[in-house]
């Protein structure tokens, strides 16, 4: 039986395909697939930048449910424990799990057919991966809650309002993710990893902390490769090469 997530790299990008069909549910084997997907696009220092996406994305765990659902949503924690950058393409209905696996992503791009929703209470349980922390911290806090005591979904526009997508597109969703992720993945690997890690880690930090953690950072970058092309690249006037050294 062929997997039922697509992988395939182009151009520093790892493009992981989620299951067809308008509602796909988060199952063993999908999540199985995804979690390999994820190993082999972390371990191949060709991929720069992961790209995440399917026509209905995903709409969380199967019900009633099954005695490993935890184990089912350990796709979220591995799209979260990414050192690279994560562009989520949503195309379709994100729900529950589906929700959780898409605000794990770093960078959330939507077509006008995706929807948002958070509906574990409406069904007597709670969101088991992550979903009460980062959803608040994404959106504003009132809007949070209303999702999650409510269930209630948010269309493209309202999650674009709302801050939950970068951004809504109306023509070629895959298209539109491509181009974003490849424009990331021509910049500067290290420099992108460590704003990543200075973003993500920084949020959880007093503020003073956080910009040590940036002065730090930033003070490793001066000592690569790539910071020394991207001068050269600067006064000689042409795109930088960058190596990821």
């Amino acid at each position: 039986m062929p997997p039922s997530v697509t992988y395939r790299t182009v151009a520093g990008v790892a493009e992981i395909g989620l299951p067809r069909g308008p509602e796909p549910l988060l199952d063993e084997r999908f999540a199985c697939d995804l979690l390999d997907a994820l190993e082999r696009a972390a371990t191949d220092d060709a991929v720069r930048v992961v790209l995440i996406g399917g026509r209905g994305f995903c709409a969380g765990l199967p019900e009633p449910l099954p005695p490993d659902a935890e184990t089912l949503v350990a796709p979220v924690a591995a799209v979260r424990a990414l050192a690279k950058p994560v562009v989520a393409a949503i195309g379709g209905p994100a729900v529950a799990e589906g929700l959780e696996l898409a605000l794990a992503c770093d960078i959330r791009i939507a077509s006008r057919a995706a929807t948002f929703a958070m509906p574990q209470v409406v069904r007597g349980r709670l969101p088991v991966a992550g979903g009460t922390q980062y959803l608040p911290r994404l959106v504003p806090r009132a809007v949070a809650m209303e999702m999650l005591l409510t269930g209630r979904a948010l269309g493209a526009d309202e999650a674009l309002a709302v801050g939950l997508v970068a951004r809504v597109v109306s023509s070629d969703l895959r298209e539109a993710a491509r181009a974003l992720a490849r424009d990331i993945a021509g910049k500067a690997p290290l420099a992108s990893r460590y704003c990543k890690e200075a973003v993500r880690c920084g949020a959880d930090l007093p503020l003073p902390q956080a910009l040590r953690l940036e002065a730090d950072l930033n003070f490793l970058l001066m000592t690569t490769e790539d910071r020394a092309e991207g001068l050269r690249a600067f006064f000689e006037k042409r795109p930088p090469r960058f190596t990821g050294v």
